[in-house]
């Protein structure tokens, strides 16, 4: 029997009253494994209700106190971990390697709101004036809501719930529709680590609820990771609505390949970084740059691309998995023929993939196409999808300023034995987060997600400190008191309690 999907709302598990379902489906198979309640409107409300409720109560808990509840949190995380990354699986088509890869970077964030308590610390400076000092204390919003994509069901809420409670906030999870279930064992593992009723809220839904949530006057505070037409509509909507909003959107990450990298290296890291997870991460390699006789080594990555091979998440030979749905499929194939009729060279087709014994799947192959150009869709649209485009250029200079030209700003890297062409590139480059000699640099919890330009909206990033700040106010306080008020006589006591 297909199971429905709870809402959690006011600390408990709740059937959905909604007359509006959405199928969520296994991307290896696409049977229908959950149905999706739509939340009633009525729903939302009683979630927004209880979280501004629980939150003057959470905010008075001692910062030592909800430190701890994330302790016992990453705790448990850490003892169910390979049960998270199954279930993750089953309903992402994530290979088992990636869903663990998931759920740890999710675990380390955890493990980075239980340092909150440093976090939260203002500043002091005395005597500002005469007998006059100044302080200031770091305080949290309110009610906050996270609305979370397909690709990362563990990692992405993780970035955002567990450091905003932390703070002394409530939220409001609007997982993704496509892959519910993952969020709902969070759910179930943070009550079981002592998270009081009501501190953390979870609705379904589509961009009705979502609209539902922007419009909401106790919503302070909105997180959003997605495609770059969405998370616009949300910055601009959510801010319309006088709140403060972080929004992730898409990205062309490029890695630059010098003549004088490591072969081995440049080839392993960029078949693991374009087909990883199927590509559909926003830090995927999706852009190669050769930069002068390097070019040589397309032939070499086409040999190893040629070996990986998708399958379901439980083949141990597998490189990865499916897409997440059959719309994403028809996407990925269509830009692939238009990136062949626009005239670039697809050295490897994965157009055609099939898996044995899973026909229906939302399969598509590794796909390397060289002889591209920055008019071509391949190369201006995120392909989403395990396809790696090349092009060659005649110097860093030139690659450089070929990045910089391009409207995301989310990573980028390059590969190189030359500390000199190492500083210039990380100096130069107009890109958030820089990876030398790695494919991938998404930066360790106690830093924060730094995507620039076309690929965020907003001011403030996800975890690390940026987060704190994004989660809370800062409340500056003058002080004076005057030395004749200073109680004195033979009886005057102090007691401690």
């Amino acid at each position: 029997m297909t199971q429905s999907v709870p809402l959690y709302i006011d600390g408990k598990f709740c059937q959905s009253q909604s007359n509006e379902w959405i199928d969520v489906t296994n991307p290896a198979t696409n049977a229908v494994i959950a149905k999706l309640p739509k939340a009633t409107d009525a729903e939302i409300a009683r979630a927004i209700e209880s979280a501004s409720h629980a939150f003057h109560q959470w905010k008075e808990v001692a910062v030592s106190e909800r430190a701890r509840v994330m302790l016992r949190y990453q705790h448990l995380l850490k003892e169910h971990h390979d049960d998270l990354a199954e279930l993750l699986s089953q309903e992402t088509g994530k290979i088992l390697l990636d869903a663990k890869g998931d759920v740890w970077r999710g675990i380390e964030v955890v493990e980075q709101a239980a340092n909150i308590a440093s976090n939260m610390m203002g500043e002091t400076v005395e005597n500002v004036a005469t007998d006059i000092d100044s302080y200031s204390l770091i305080q949290p919003l309110g009610v906050c809501c996270g609305i979370t994509p397909f690709n990362f069901p563990a990692m992405i809420p993780l970035w955002m719930f567990p450091l905003a409670i932390a703070a002394g906030n409530t939220f409001v999870l609007k997982p993704s529709e496509q892959v519910p279930l993952t969020s709902i064992r969070l759910a179930e593992l943070f009550e079981q680590a002592g998270a009081p009723k009501g501190v953390l809220q979870i609705v379904h839904g589509d961009k009705q609820q979502v609209d539902t949530l922007l419009a909401h006057p106790d919503i302070r505070t909105v997180s959003f990771v997605g495609s770059v037409s969405v998370a616009e509509y949300i910055y601009h909507t959510g801010t319309l609505h006088n709140k403060r909003v972080q929004a992730f959107a898409g990205a062309k990450n490029h890695m630059v390949i010098m003549p004088d990298a490591n072969k081995n290296q440049v080839v392993s890291n960029l078949v693991g970084a374009s087909v990883g997870a199927a590509g559909q991460r926003c830090m995927a390699i999706s852009v190669a740059v050769f930069v002068g006789e390097s070019k040589q080594w397309i032939a070499d990555l086409k040999d190893e691309m040629a070996k990986m091979k998708p399958g379901a998440w439980d083949d141990e030979s597998a490189a990865y998995g499916p897409l997440i749905s059959k719309t994403a499929k028809e996407r990925v194939i269509r830009l692939i023929d238009e990136g062949k009729a626009q005239g670039a060279l697809c050295e490897l087709d994965g157009s055609d993939c099939t898996v044995s014994g899973l026909p229906n799947g939302n399969w598509v192959g590794p796909t390397l196409f060289s002889g591209v150009t920055t008019d071509m869709s391949i190369y201006q649209q995120e392909i989403f999808g395990p396809v790696l485009v090349c092009l060659e250029v005649d110097s860093l200079d030139d690659a450089i300023a070929l990045i910089n030209r391009n409207p995301y700003g989310n990573g980028t890297s390059i590969f190189t034995s030359s500390g000199g062409a190492a500083r210039k590139f990380q100096h130069d480059i107009q890109v958030g987060q820089v990876g030398i000699n790695v494919p991938i640099p998404v930066p360790l919890p106690f830093f924060s997600f730094t995507g620039w330009r076309g690929s965020f909206y907003g001011d403030l990033h996800a975890y690390g400190k940026q987060a704190v700040r994004f989660f809370t106010e800062t409340k500056t306080v003058t002080a004076r008191w005057f030395d004749h008020d200073i109680p004195t006589g033979p009886n005057l006591t102090i007691q401690l309690k």
